[in-house]
């Protein structure tokens, strides 16, 4: 192994002790903006027209790219919805907790309420704060009965208001949350759990079938006929609006957490046939209006100049059936890179990220600082004057000199990126991305890994056009992402020195406590 590559390393190994740089503060007249997170679900790198799609239009994200910075490198710490939420409000990676997967709705609530979470940083510097939209960290201490109150829950972790869907958009209760109850919730009909085979009929707006028969609720009829799948975007955007008018006259935080573009594609009437993609792309389509929506909003109220609206994914785009007609009408959701949601192929986890502060963060400027959306909670604490405790936010660096100048030096020198299955756990560093097992680690058959490639025609060198493995494929994989970003050629055999090198250090930091400097 050459020499750079070995001082690399030695940077890493102290990583858990030694700061990297001297991080950038808050700007210097001590400005402390309003904060506006936009985090889109099953986005992909290939979703919008600022990342080179074409079949779709989405001028209201690319104004915003237009005018704030388009980074090139940033990820989800997972590639999977649930996990990548947790490390996002909490700062530390999802599989410290054993996290991999997305939650059942009868789960309880999977942050700590005594822990720091984004909105109760910044409650206590004194903003307002909400979450509007996909919640899905579930709700309670115990199995979540929804005929009670839906505590802990949100509020419990520095929301001053919350309203949203509880779990995903493709499974029950088919309701919206506000605050602690489900809105519409009637004594007199309360909510039923139907088992496999139960004569009971589903609630009446229960259109998706679920596996093996579970989890078909019932009763609760004025709740759930509140929930009309078409005018999910609509509504929460209006949510989203109205919060922002009522908070106008202080500083507030908005982590607007939109279904859109999750399955079951179920844009407005308005959106529907207005894209060169079919539904997918009239979904991504639905979601550009609700930024839109936010956009103007602060436009009107003379906020802009002093909000800093962040806007990126939760993981990647998904090869679904919505996601195969795209491809076939040439549309592609994760751009030119390989897999797609639920893996560690780039795909699954490398996703948009723009941010916008006029006078602040350089218009029509890019950035290729490897970033994580598990940063969030270091860098807004810095930027508004918060020093983390040493059990804070224990894998989040703080990357704030990459929105607002031009750092020379990476940020982060490594990252952990988590699919679906633990086995196939991706560490990068500088160049290099390590995974530990063969494949993508997230969906079999032809929605992603292997039997994907028959369908999409990627090429990759373990794998046949036929999406099997081939017989010597490598037990592990590594790829130079400089000169292979499309990770066409695993080069495990070419640098097994490399790939050894990474997978200690991933074992190192799978076994930490923390990643984060001091």
């Amino acid at each position: 192994m050459g020499t750079p590559f070995r001082s690399l390393l030695l940077a890493l190994t102290t990583l858990m002790t030694v700061p990297v740089h001297d991080a950038a503060g808050a700007p210097e007249n001590g400005a402390k903006p309003s904060i506006v997170l936009i985090f889109a679900d099953d986005l992909g790198y290939g979703d919008v027209g600022c990342y080179g799609a074409t079949k779709v239009k989405t001028p209201n994200i690319d104004r915003l790219a237009r005018e704030g910075r388009r980074f090139l490198d940033a990820h989800s710490a997972s590639a999977v919805c649930t996990p990548s939420r947790y490390a996002l409000l909490t700062g530390e990676y999802a599989f410290r907790k054993n996290i991999w997967g997305p939650l059942s709705p009868e789960h309880p609530l999977w942050i700590a309420p005594n822990r720091l979470t984004l909105a109760r940083l910044l409650k206590e510097q004194g903003y307002a704060t909400a979450c509007v939209g996909k919640w899905h960290l579930g709700f309670g201490t115990e199995k979540t009965d929804w005929n009670q109150p839906l505590k802990p829950g949100p509020l419990e972790l520095g929301f001053d208001y919350y309203y949203g869907i509880p779990f995903v958009s493709s499974g029950p209760p088919f309701v919206y949350v506000e605050n602690h109850r489900v809105v519409g919730w009637d004594p007199a009909d309360p909510f039923v759990l139907r088992q496999k085979n139960d004569p009971r009929p589903p609630s009446p707006v229960q259109k998706f079938p679920e596996k093996n028969g579970t989890d078909r609720w019932a009763g609760a009829s004025r709740a759930h006929q509140l929930y009309r799948d078409e005018e999910l975007g609509t509504t929460l955007a209006d949510k989203a609006v109205k919060w922002i008018k009522e908070n106008k006259d202080q500083r507030f935080f908005l982590y607007f957490a939109t279904p859109q573009i999750h399955h079951p594609f179920t844009p407005h009437p308005r959106f529907k046939g207005t894209s060169d993609c079919g539904i997918y792309g009239d979904f991504v389509h639905e979601l550009d209006w609700m930024v839109g929506q936010v956009l103007d909003t602060l436009d009107a109220l003379g906020l802009a100049r002093n909000t800093l609206v962040l806007f990126t994914s939760d993981n990647g785009g998904m090869l679904n059936d919505g996601g195969k007609s795209a491809w076939k009408a040439g549309h592609r959701l994760n751009g030119d890179l390989l897999g797609f949601k639920f893996g560690a192929w780039e795909g699954g986890h490398r996703v948009p990220f723009i941010a916008r502060w006029p006078g602040h963060i350089e218009p029509a400027s890019t950035s290729s600082q490897l970033l994580c959306n598990v940063d969030m909670l270091a860098t807004l604490a810095t930027l508004v004057g918060h020093r983390l405790g040493r059990d804070d936010g224990v894998d989040s660096f703080n990357v704030l000199p990459a929105l607002l100048g031009n750092p020379e030096a990476p940020l982060r020198d490594h990252l952990v990126m988590a699919p679906f299955r633990q086995t196939n756990l991706a560490i990068r560093a500088g160049r290099w991305i390590y995974i530990g097992a063969r494949g993508s680690g997230g969906f079999g058959g032809n929605k992603g890994g292997p039997g994907a490639l028959a369908f999409t025609g990627e090429v990759n060198s373990d794998i046949t056009p036929e999406g099997k493995y081939r017989d010597d494929a490598p037990s592990e994989q590594l790829y130079d992402l400089e000169a292979d970003l499309p990770q066409a050629l695993n080069v495990v055999r070419q640098h097994p020195e490399v790939a050894a090198e990474l997978k200690a250090l991933l074992e190192r930091i799978e076994k930490a406590e923390r990643t984060r400097p001091e």
